[in-house]
């Protein structure tokens, strides 16, 4: 029996099962301040949502959990996640707390002119918690995505990413993307909590930038590894130039020898989103076995496809397209330039959208 008093069958076992918030989107129908936009367009954003999203599109199964509030923008949610072929049966709805929506401006957040503005205190994904969770679906994955933005949500929430992260026989690959929020958890104590989970995590996602301002892990992927020893996968995206990987198996049992690979370049609309796009290649390579390299690469395609629209998401190449750009070799990889339009090329890869 659920929280809520349904009865609930034996979960599905999915490729991936990702757990968090995800708000109603208003982006600006043109440039300008906040204060003199006088329109906006709606979509949706959320990190473990848009991780799902991109699975899904991508060919793989995927179960978003969560909590939405029993309101038009809740619905909106759950419908417009459903329609990238995302299991939502384990959403609830919330009659008390309101689903979290967010404006921001149409500049990208990189640069001085961006302004974002979240109303998401007191929201439906906030009280999230061990005993309202359906656990039984959330670890029916043979992966389960988990962000530290859950954590800053509230102390519920934090105590339920200690539940799934806490070792246990038989728990799925837990996969954690740090997503270190300053300005959503400005606790001092926030990189600590953040670095606990990290070390509980099989597989973790870790912008080098971030790993410095949290951690102060200065010296590069190196560093962080050595601050976070414990996942048997450890990613540190290093922006635009590119990803690097450390493993531990056979081949390298301390899983200290770096694997690099560089991102093509991109002819960037908006960041926003991209860090989940990259998580979502790399599991997608995970889940299918492929070799360090090729996963770094399908990470940073499916990136590319996000970094070139205005949106938090994007449709993937498709697979067998991005397969052929993943193969390229080291020469014509590093020649590749994508823009806009770029996932639905249809010439050969090597000629994909190259100067």
């Amino acid at each position: 029996m659920t929280a809520d008093g349904h009865l609930s069958a034996a979960p599905d076992v999915v490729d991936v099962v990702a757990l968090g918030e995800s708000m109603v989107t208003f982006r600006p129908t043109r440039p300008g301040r906040l204060a003199d936009v006088p329109s906006f367009d709606r979509g949706i954003g959320g990190a473990e949502s848009n991780v799902a999203c991109a699975l899904s599109a991508y060919g793989h199964s995927a179960r978003w959990v969560s909590r939405v509030g029993a309101d038009g923008f809740g619905q909106h949610l759950v419908e417009a996640v459903g329609r990238y072929g995302v299991d939502v049966s384990r959403v609830r709805r919330d009659p008390e707390r309101p689903t979290g929506v967010y404006f921001r401006t149409a500049g990208d957040r990189d640069t001085d002119d961006h302004e974002v503005a979240y109303y998401r205190a007191g929201s439906a994904a906030s009280a999230m918690s061990p005993a309202d969770v359906d656990l039984a679906a959330t670890r029916a994955g043979r992966v389960l995505h988990l962000s530290g933005i859950t954590a800053a949500l509230s102390g519920d929430c934090l105590e339920l990413l200690r539940v799934l992260t806490a070792p246990a026989a038989g728990r799925p690959l837990v996969s954690f993307d740090v997503n270190h929020r300053p300005g959503l958890w400005p606790d001092p104590a926030a990189a600590r909590v953040l670095l606990g989970l990290a070390r509980r995590a099989d597989l973790v996602f870790v912008g080098e930038d971030e790993a410095a301002q949290a951690w102060g892990t200065g010296g590069g992927p190196e560093a962080i590894r050595a601050a976070l020893p414990e996942p048997r996968l450890l990613v540190v995206k290093q922006g635009s130039g590119g990803a690097t990987v450390f493993a531990r198996g056979d081949g390298d049992p301390d899983g200290t020898r770096p694997v690099f690979q560089p991102a093509p370049a991109v002819d960037v609309v908006a960041t926003v989103g991209a860090g989940d796009a990259f998580a979502a290649g790399f599991l997608s390579g995970t889940l299918r076995g492929l070799p360090l390299r090729e996963r770094l690469r399908h990470g940073h395609l499916v990136a590319a496809a996000t970094l070139t629209v205005p949106g938090d998401l994007a449709a993937p190449p498709a697979r067998s397209h991005a397969d052929r750009l993943a193969a390229l070799d080291d020469g014509a990889w590093g020649r590749l330039r994508l823009g806009p339009g770029w996932t639905h090329a249809e010439r050969a890869p090597e000629e994909a959208n190259t100067p």
